[in-house]
């Protein structure tokens, strides 16, 4: 790799050629302040709060941007460039709705962080303001385009990593604004209700629809029994939102909290997850030993199931009929928990608390209420739990660990992997490699569906069959790979899609990470580290092997895929028009 060397701020670098003056400031630890900018997906130069004065230039130039040449000399602090970044930073200010302290947002927005670091005091530009309503038709995000600063980081991201493009920029100048065509509401396109667009907004314009009174109102019912259940991405990432490093395994405190908060029972998705194995295997054996529909895809993601539906629904036939884990859950609950413990399931009232907002579309299909009842009650994400236990007073960080409680609280660590891609594949083949051969795989840590390269690709000896798998994370990379299958250059037998990138460890309800931070680390890698040193320590690492599970099916569903379970844990999916 050619290196170049760069003056800045009177700080001689050495920097790889093709570097930018806002990474050459950064490898210099000179600290550019950007909102437009996120590394990899939205470098255009747009908000104007990165300029830097470059020695010969006519004029300040936007470091996030501009290429830098061996010998250069740059200043990033000079009157003039500070007083450029004040102006920009005003302007953008003027047409804000500055209401901090209501806002989703407050303490953790990077236009409010900006106007502290630069010292802005007074705003000179006041005046007109653009006017929009709020779009909350969706049953998953928000969108406030009054506090909008055309950042533009929603569209790259909905464009460019997750291939879709439901938003973009409507009108010109003063007018211009951020949304879908022709003022609809999310509810009205193809969104998936991914998420991926509120991760990357760096103010409150894009946020989940808060569902925490809900919570609240039942918890306060002398009425209801409320369950609530954690998806295994959640315990990577809660601890995020009380200051905790990225990627800390809170799992103990977690459960700590939501005791203290209230909820009669507190259970594990894990199981459910252990659950999902076991109906999916068996559907995946049968499909090949039959000569079903293949290759047979994954269910879990909300996101994917709804991408499918509106851009591939040639693959319908292909998706697994399984449920979702945690909706799994919630019909395991009011079924079998229900007759246990001789309580109405018309009183259960079931949460789950999970990293993605899709599942809050989810919950509301009129398909996923098997008992009679929706399976799930309320969605809530990792941050709106860090809400709640804000506002009940709860000191998180120095909760003592707790445990999950009895009967579906068990799980093992082929259930925790479900939070990072290739999870549900390695997850998978650990059950089906032995209930095809009869012994285990000499080694059941799958590397080959392993990290975060967008599509990946194994084949797994099964005996007399070679099982071809793949995953996919993200839906551009799921389109990328459902069109090698549709033309015929790649056949499968099984395929994993996370609508995610990088799976549920970076779903859209999981912690924001600042643009700043993400330049320098990968949550996608630190939190799946996390669930994979889980799934090491765990005693039980197979989820044919949860004794928990062995006993619902001996007590309740008979044997996977059986007529009850199918019955219970089985649904199916409708093609949907993208307008």
């Amino acid at each position: 790799m050619e290196m170049i060397k760069v003056t800045i701020d009177g700080v001689q670098v050495e920097v790889p050629k093709g570097s930018t003056a806002l990474e050459a400031a950064r490898a210099a630890n000179i600290d550019i302040p950007t909102l437009c900018y996120l590394k990899d997906i939205n470098e255009i130069g747009a908000c104007r709060m990165c300029l830097v004065e470059v020695k010969g230039a006519r004029s300040l130039q936007a470091s996030c941007v501009y290429p830098v040449a061996d010998g250069m000399e740059i200043k990033t602090n000079s009157k003039a460039v500070r007083e450029a970044r004040r102006v920009n930073l005003e302007l953008i200010l003027s047409n804000h709705e500055k209401k901090c302290l209501t806002c989703v947002r407050n303490q953790n927005c990077e236009l409010q962080e900006l106007a502290e670091k630069l010292g802005i005091e007074d705003i000179r530009y006041e005046g007109e303001m653009t006017k929009a309503p709020v779009d909350d038709l969706s049953p998953s995000i928000v969108r406030d385009p009054k506090k909008c600063i055309l950042c533009r980081r929603c569209v790259a991201v909905c464009r460019n990593v997750q291939g879709i493009g439901v938003i973009g920029a409507n009108d010109r100048g003063f007018n211009t604004s951020i949304g879908p065509v022709f003022d609809m509401s999310l509810s009205e396109v193809p969104c998936i209700n991914c998420g991926q667009c509120i991760e990357a907004c760096p103010v409150g314009a894009l946020h989940e629809k808060d569902e925490t009174e809900k919570v609240w109102d039942a918890l306060n019912d002398p009425d209801l029994h409320v369950v609530v259940q954690t998806a295994p991405a959640v315990r990577v990432a809660l601890g995020e939102e009380f200051g905790m490093p990225i990627g800390t395994n809170v799992k103990g405190k977690m459960v700590s909290a939501l005791k203290r908060l209230g909820f009669d029972k507190v259970y594990d998705t894990d199981f459910a997850a252990d659950l999902t194995i076991m109906e999916e295997g068996t559907e995946l054996l049968g499909r090949i030993k039959n000569g079903g529909t293949l290759p047979m895809i994954t269910s879990c993601s909300p996101g994917w199931i709804k991408y499918c539906e509106h851009y591939y629904p040639e693959f319908l036939d292909n998706l697994s009929t399984c449920k979702s884990p945690h909706e799994m859950m919630g019909a395991v609950i009011k079924s079998y928990y229900a007759e246990k413990n001789n309580i109405d399931p018309e009183k259960i009232f079931v949460v789950s608390v999970m990293p993605c907002t899709a599942k809050k579309f989810e919950a509301q299909r009129p398909e996923l209420s098997a008992s009679g009842y929706p399976d799930v009650d309320v969605v809530l994400t990792t941050r709106e739990l860090g809400r709640m236990i804000k506002q009940a007073g709860i000191d998180f960080v120095k909760l003592p660990d707790d445990k999950f409680d009895d009967m579906l609280g068990d799980s093992t660590g082929a259930a925790v992997i479900f939070g990072a891609t290739g999870g549900v594949m390695e997850a998978a083949i650990r059950t089906v490699a032995e209930l095809v051969t009869g012994k285990p795989l000499d080694d059941i840590e799958i590397k080959d569906v392993r990290g975060i390269e967008g599509v990946k690709e194994t084949e797994i000896d099964l005996g007399d069959m070679k099982l071809r798998a793949a995953v996919a994370h993200g839906t551009a990379n799921a389109k990328a790979l459902l069109e090698k299958v549709k033309s015929g250059d790649k056949t499968y037998d099984f395929i994993e899609v996370m609508g995610c990138p990088g799976g549920c460890v970076t779903g859209g309800g999981q912690p924001i990470v600042d643009s700043r931070t993400l330049a320098e680390v990968d949550p996608k890698e630190l939190r799946a580290a996390a669930i994979y040193e889980e799934d090491r320590n765990l005693p039980i690492r197979k989820s044919h092997e949860n004794p928990s599970i062995k006993k619902l099916y001996d007590d309740f569903l008979g044997e996977p895929n059986s007529h009850k379970a199918h019955g219970l844990l089985h649904t199916h999916y409708v093609e949907r028009k993208k307008y």
